[in-house]
């Protein structure tokens, strides 16, 4: 069962980041959870009452903590384990209603937020949404980080941060996979805790990548198919290998080389059958014989797409939903 806990005024309970493990109910003193606002970069304070609970949905989520919890005077808390939570849960239904009322709470308070920032007339739809991204990675939250460019991608393909934005979900993208390879429960890691990421994404193969994704961004498209060819032809890195020679073929597509990249990606998924960006590639093909004229076997890959195990917000399941749309009518 759990124990009361002691923290002294001054003390934190918990990190902004920390692995999310516990659920804490105050018994007596005072805590503050202290968060940064994603648009003014300024500190945004609450205040725990005696007898409430904290720290419940970063806990029953399994992502990091989401704020720092701060005690402002001695103060008495009950930690419980999220099993423990869940029977204690189960056995008190006001418990649950108080968690509704809660988390209502907060959800009316981010619509109210949204809304003021849809009214702002000075800050572009997608300004707004790569900020937010722009925050998360700053935070080194990178799950959310790579959800929220990828989003900036979707709808913004043409965005005047689209090539930093790429930049970003690469980084994020990598950190998330190096979490991955580790087996650490965690889907986000602090960046500072991955050193041997963060010299990856730096090293030569990386800022090489990087450059030629830059050049895609500028519409060079030859010299982007000259760097990425280079990259994948010293093979230095699989992992920049793999994704140099997706761009490949998109180079292939921006140069409205349509028979040659569905060659190409034919021949390079017999290479890599279990691409990260294997969904894109199929979009791609379809996009390739859509162009040709080939309706027909532009849906069949669109279709294809939709099979795949995905969510039905992901970007790309999203376009081609589009695509299939825009093609029956």
């Amino acid at each position: 069962m759990p124990k009361p806990l002691q923290y002294h005024a001054g003390s934190l309970v918990y990190f902004q980041g920390d692995v999310a493990e516990h659920v804490f109910i105050l018994q007596n003193g005072k805590v503050s959870l202290v968060h940064q606002d994603i648009e003014t970069k300024e500190d945004v304070r609450e205040q725990v009452q005696s007898g409430e609970f904290f720290g419940v949905k970063s806990a029953l989520g399994r992502f990091p903590r989401e704020e720092n919890a701060i005690a402002l005077a001695d103060s008495t808390i009950m930690a419980f384990t999220v099993p423990e939570f869940e029977r204690l849960a189960m056995a008190n239904t006001r418990i649950i209603m108080k968690m509704l009322r809660v988390f209502s709470g907060q959800m009316r308070r981010i619509h109210t937020r949204v809304s003021s920032l849809m009214e702002e007339k000075k800050l572009k739809p997608d300004e707004g949404l790569y900020n937010v991204g722009e925050y998360y990675m700053k935070n080194e939250r990178f799950s959310q980080a790579r959800y929220v460019f990828s989003r900036y991608l979707t709808y913004y393909p043409s965005g005047e941060n689209a090539a930093q934005a790429l930049k970003h979900q690469e980084i994020a993208e990598a950190a998330l996979a190096k979490a991955a390879a580790s087996k650490d429960p965690k889907a986000s890691i602090p960046y500072r805790a991955a050193p041997a990421v963060r010299r990856k994404v730096q090293s030569d193969t990386a800022k090489a990548y990087y450059d030629a994704v830059s050049l895609i961004s500028q519409e060079k498209y030859q010299q982007a198919y000259f760097a990425f060819k280079k990259i994948v032809d010293a093979n230095e890195d699989p992992e920049w290998t793999a994704r140099s020679a997706y761009e490949i073929g998109r180079c292939m597509f921006f140069l409205k080389k349509y028979d040659d990249s569905i060659g190409y990606y034919t021949n390079m998924l017999t290479q890599y059958p279990r691409h990260p960006y294997l969904k894109d590639v199929v979009f791609l093909l379809g996009q390739c014989y859509e162009r040709l004229g080939k309706k027909g076997q532009a849906a069949a890959f669109y279709t294809k797409i939709l099979s795949m195990q995905a969510s039905s917000d992901d970007g790309t399941v999203i376009k081609a939903k589009r695509a299939l749309k825009a093609l029956e009518g």
